[in-house]
């Protein structure tokens, strides 16, 4: 690839070893910088070699790179930065090494890597190789995961024992006394864990009544989350709950393990019809997909009166049209 600069302008194109010379020797008659420059092929990584003491160009294979992505969200998730989980990841898949090297293969500055390298030793991830010059080494990735897992986990109890506490000192606030006034709000929620935990809210809270619609791609969720252990439970509460879902294979494999009076098929339903559950006729959740489902599903949880009462409406239509 050659660029070419004049005064205002710069022109890039393609030439051939022949034309390259030729275009230094006009350049220099007519005052014109050139520049050579080598575009960086895709799929290349560096690598140093301990035996030669070189550094190495290797092609990467693309195709573990989806895996990898994934093992990276989830140390991400576990409280690991971006740049910790670069580190991490290239000691455990690439063996020990100096700061010096990781800071060179990583692009990362060497005060920057030398505390990410403290604070993974610190978290227990990484060890110190007693040798000169000072070498790293990864704990093995099953492990660390044990440690992440277990580091988040006491977290979430401080925080639980934490509580009471923190409750007691927000009560103490003084606040400015106002009337407490209904308010008809929506949130938007991301991710499964989120919409989870709202379900369980909205079915924990239930007094008198949910209906609820599950399409056949969403049915294998409220399975494996214990949404239909908690609506089985309501309905032994004496709480009316009614299951509907759209008839299929897979919608008969799990209302046959359900034990629940008023779940049934429907055979009425529009195709690309949203899950939903709408409690006591007040909170609604409708989960939201977008390409077919195959980006994060997301959910609306409102309880404004008019779009409850619209849901009610459908679901009970529904729900005659199949008696």
């Amino acid at each position: 690839m050659i660029h070419i600069r004049g005064s205002e302008e710069r022109y890039t194109f393609r030439a051939d070893s022949n034309s390259v010379s030729e275009l230094e020797q006009g350049a220099r008659q007519t005052g014109i910088r050139m520049e050579l420059s080598v575009e960086k092929p895709e799929g290349i990584t560096k690598l140093y070699d301990e035996n030669t003491g070189l550094w190495r160009f290797v092609r990467v294979d693309k195709g573990p790179s989806k895996s990898l992505e994934t093992v990276e969200k989830a140390l991400n998730r576990l409280g690991l930065s971006r740049n910790e989980v670069r580190v991490y990841l290239y000691i455990a898949r690439t063996g020990e090494h100096k700061a010096s090297e990781i800071s060179e293969a990583l692009s990362l500055h060497r005060t920057e890597t030398y505390r990410i390298l403290r604070d993974l030793e610190k978290k227990s991830i990484i060890s110190s190789v007693f040798e000169k010059p000072l070498k790293f080494l990864a704990t093995p990735f099953e492990k660390t995961l044990d440690i992440l897992i277990e580091t988040k986990k006491m977290r979430i109890c401080l925080l639980e024992k934490r509580k009471e506490g923190l409750v007691d000192i927000w009560l103490s606030l003084p606040k400015t006394e106002a009337e407490q006034e209904r308010k008809e709000v929506f949130q938007i929620l991301e991710g499964e864990e989120q919409i989870s935990l709202k379900a369980d809210e909205l079915l924990t809270n239930a007094c008198n009544e949910v209906l609820a619609f599950t399409s056949e791609q969403d049915i294998t969720n409220f399975y494996h989350s214990g949404i239909f252990d908690k609506l089985e439970k309501l309905s032994k509460k004496n709480v009316n709950v009614q299951l509907l879902t759209n008839y299929s294979p897979k919608s008969c494999f799990f209302i046959e393990k359900l034990k629940l009076k008023k779940a049934k098929y429907s055979t009425s339903t529009v195709d690309g019809m949203p899950t939903f559950i709408l409690a006591d006729d007040e909170q609604l959740l409708l989960l939201i997909r977008k390409d077919s489902g195959k980006k994060k599903v997301a959910a609306l949880w409102t309880n404004y009166d008019a779009f409850a009462r619209a849901i009610k409406v459908l679901f009970l239509s529904l729900w005659s049209k199949d008696s």
